[in-house]
């Protein structure tokens, strides 16, 4: 993995957000409540469609999986980051490293074209329903989720293969709270021209394809919108589609700022900052903001909560 004429650093230390220790301990607690909604909030969602059939629709198929991806790339970065709050050493092993970064990089990745499922299945809904059974059929939800994981699956070796194949000659300090791609490009004394180029390249691809094919869809929901003459049928379609575009615009917007850039223009300070909300903060609202203000998810749960209720 590694080129044989270097030290092969064992561990890698992180920077970490403050070393004051009751900053860090405040951190904890916030972070550690944050990581206990986030575990709630996607459980109770991913539990409450599978086992309601009211819930048995395409659209929220793909909500139980992009609960379960949010779950997933949290866990990934959540406990590591809660346990160096309070260690005097902040350190994770080489191939804990590599392991957490392909972890989240694959999960991430997956979001992206599960969001792009999402805003295609929408846009059949609306615009084509006499379709909508034909093109959202059970093999082509099926088929969606498998494509969402292989790609995030590929992406995510090709960067962590050619992430640590790369000499760290230097300091084994990340100036980062886990173990992401650039702070680690940063610490390398080789060329990293190649890594960045595919880092450019692989996350461009997905982020702007699936960015471009929710950005069609929604436009030409708007347009069909637009044709409704009853000012409740566009309200209700609108109130359908509001909650995705709001959670699409924060999750691509820290997204393409933080990888669709200039290498030259990475301040891993600032990154520590915005990823924080990629990684930690916005699974937990995920399933608020495209679940639980949802009509059919509440009466879910209302049923659900009125059947416990009565047993006992």
């Amino acid at each position: 993995m590694f080129e044989s004429n270097y030290t092969v650093p064992t561990e890698f230390l992180f920077v970490g957000f403050a070393d004051y220790l009751p900053y860090r301990v405040l951190l904890f607690l916030v972070f550690l409540i944050v990581y206990i909604l986030t575990i709630v909030g996607n459980m109770g969602l991913i539990i409450l469609v599978n086992s309601n059939l009211s819930l048995q629709t395409p659209m929220y198929y793909f909500l139980s999986n992009l609960s379960f991806l949010d779950l997933s790339y949290s866990t990934a970065i959540a406990p590591k980051m809660l346990v160096n709050f309070l260690a005097s050493r902040k350190s994770i092993s080489l191939y804990g490293c590599a392991l957490q970064m392909f972890f989240f990089a694959c999960f991430a990745d997956a979001e992206c074209l599960i969001l792009a499922a999402m805003a295609y299945d929408r846009y059949v809904a609306i615009c084509n329903p006499l379709l909508y059974s034909t093109l959202m059929s059970k093999r082509a939800c099926v088929c969606f989720i498998v494509l969402a994981y292989l790609s995030g699956s590929m992406t995510s070796m090709v960067h962590v293969c050619l992430t640590f194949r790369l000499p760290f000659c230097g300091s084994n300090i990340v100036n980062h709270f886990f173990c992401d791609i650039p702070p680690l490009l940063a610490l390398s004394c080789a060329d990293t021209h190649i890594n960045e180029l595919l880092l450019f390249a692989l996350c461009g691809f997905i982020q702007t394809s699936t960015f471009v094919i929710i950005f069609i869809s929604y436009f030409c929901i708007l347009i069909t919108v637009l044709s409704i003459k009853s000012s409740g049928g566009r309200s209700k379609t609108f109130s359908t589609c509001a909650s995705h575009l709001v959670a699409v615009a924060l999750f691509y917007g820290t997204l393409l700022f933080m990888y669709l850039r200039p290498a030259t223009s990475y301040s891993l300070d600032t990154d520590k900052v915005v990823a924080v909300f990629y990684t930690v903060v916005f699974p937990m609202f995920n399933p608020i903001i495209y679940s639980f203000r949802n009509k059919d998810v509440k009466n879910a749960l209302k049923k659900l909560f009125e059947r416990n209720f009565s047993f006992k």
